[in-house]
């Protein structure tokens, strides 16, 4: 049986694969840039000239990054027999929604999406490897 738990926020994510013998990690980095906007009076004087921000062509930008971001992740997972996602921010949820929508197959084996905070690379391996383990228990 092969379980993976994927850990992921917006800049990186950690791919936990669940063997007899240990756990292996692999890290993607996401490429998602971190967008300031800018924008407002380009003059301290009232009525000055305005400066216009196009927020729907960071967002849709932002957008496509996190698709390339998903596409990556896909492959190492498709093999899995059981899959847990879990990080600190909504890149699960959105990862989770992509597959629902897009990866129907995959999408079945997701166990569950958690919030989690920042952890080290040995703490998101015990996170998976005990949550397979309780998740085992429960089922027999």
């Amino acid at each position: 049986m092969k379980n993976i738990g994927v850990w992921m926020d917006k800049e990186k994510a950690h791919i936990i694969t669940v063997k007899d013998d240990g756990e292996d990690i692999v890290t993607i980095q996401s490429g998602i840039e971190n967008f300031r906007i800018h924008g407002g009076s380009g003059t301290r004087f009232k009525g000055g000239p305005q400066d216009v921000v196009q927020d729907s062509k960071y967002l849709e930008r932002e957008k496509n990054q996190f698709k390339a971001y998903f596409t990556e992740i896909i492959p190492l997972i498709k093999d899995a027999d059981k899959v847990v996602i879990f990080g600190p921010a909504e890149a699960g949820e959105k990862f989770n929604r992509e597959l629902k929508e897009n990866h129907k197959s995959i999408s079945n084996k997701i166990e569950g999406v958690f919030k989690a905070d920042s952890m080290t690379d040995n703490q998101t391996k015990a996170f998976v490897r005990d949550y397979f383990k309780k998740h085992k228990q429960n089922i027999t």
